[in-house]
This record gives structure tokens, C-alpha cells and sequence, in this order.
């Protein structure tokens, strides 16, 4: 699947598609949501959830390394790698 396929999805669709696809990364923190990473083999996605008010807010894919700074001192890139 590519970004611009996972992206015609709803957000129920996209959770699915995560939740069997995807490859949980990393989780962060930000502005009190939890924020899970997970790699969808050519793009990554994120989910956006409020502990406080126990609703899923935003789920997103993106290609940008950018995007994954904020994880960088969390992931093992080594272990993604089949040596």
C-alpha cells in the first residue's frame, strides 16, 4: 500500500490498516497526547490519542524523515535492518 492509497481511507479505515499492517516503532509524548509510531513498510504512520478523554484524535502517514525526529533517540534503527 502506498501513502496515497492509505490516505483515501477513513480514520476507522486507517486504524485497521495500521493495527494489521503496521509495525509498532516508538511512542512519544505532545501537548498531553500519546503518540504511537508504527512503520507501514513504505511510509510511517502515527496515532494520535488523549488519555484524558480516551478518544483516538488524528491518525496520520507521512513519508517525511523529518517527521520522525522526535523519535530518533527512542528507535533502534539497527534492529529494522535484516543483517
Amino acid at each position: 500500500m502506498t501513502l496515497s492509497q492509505f490516505n483515501t481511507h477513513t480514520s476507522a479505515a486507517r486504524l485497521e490498516i495500521i493495527w494489521e499492517h503496521g509495525n509498532f516503532l516508538a511512542f512519544r509524548g505532545r501537548r498531553g497526547y500519546k503518540i504511537a509510531l508504527y512503520d507501514l513498510g513504505s511510509f510511517f504512520a502515527e496515532i494520535w490519542y488523549n488519555p484524558q478523554t480516551e478518544y483516538i484524535s488524528l491518525v496520520r502517514g507521512y513519508e517525511s524523515k523529518k517527521a520522525l525526529e522526535p523519535y530518533l533517540a527512542q528507535i533502534d534503527l539497527i534492529e529494522m535492518f535484516d543483517w
